[in-house]
């Protein structure tokens, strides 16, 4: 696909912390020629540290995204939009008919890690879904079809 035929997609998700930015990084490193990824929230929270050290053992740079409200993207069109937590497709605004809004939960890491015992069990969670978010986002385009 050329630049001009890739789809604009969002990722949203409550605080847009932590796995929209997520998803959003590895679109940005997985599907570039098939994708623009966005990631936005339902409110702001700013980006997770532990998301961006994850994303980091992994080779992938999400230190410089930012956290951001939907409002906040009012001139993109998007093809897609994909809530990753219930919240958001509970919460997800009106979009236009053309987009096709899908859901593909997975698991809050920072509720996952609230009662770890070190950094290293808090960081098995954050890993545990980056991993998850990878596999999922190796499998579009064809997530998108079903």
């Amino acid at each position: 696909m050329t630049g001009a035929q890739r789809k604009n997609v969002l990722f949203l998700c409550t605080g847009n912390s932590c796995r929209s930015q997520i998803a959003e990084g590895w679109t940005k490193h997985l599907k570039r020629a098939q994708f623009e990824p966005y990631s936005a929230g339902v409110k702001v929270k700013g980006v997770d540290p532990r998301a961006v050290k994850a994303m980091a053992e992994a080779g992938i740079d999400i230190s410089e995204q930012s956290s951001k409200m939907i409002d906040d993207l009012p001139d993109v069109e998007f093809d897609y939009v994909i809530t990753l937590c219930d919240h958001a497709r509970e919460s997800c605004p009106f979009f236009p008919a053309k987009t096709r809004v899908m859901h593909a939960g997975f698991e809050d890491p920072p509720e996952l890690a609230k009662n770890a015992s070190d950094e290293e069990e808090a960081m098995r969670h954050y890993r545990k879904i980056r991993d998850e978010i990878k596999a999922f986002i190796e499998s579009l385009p064809d997530a998108l079809l079903k």
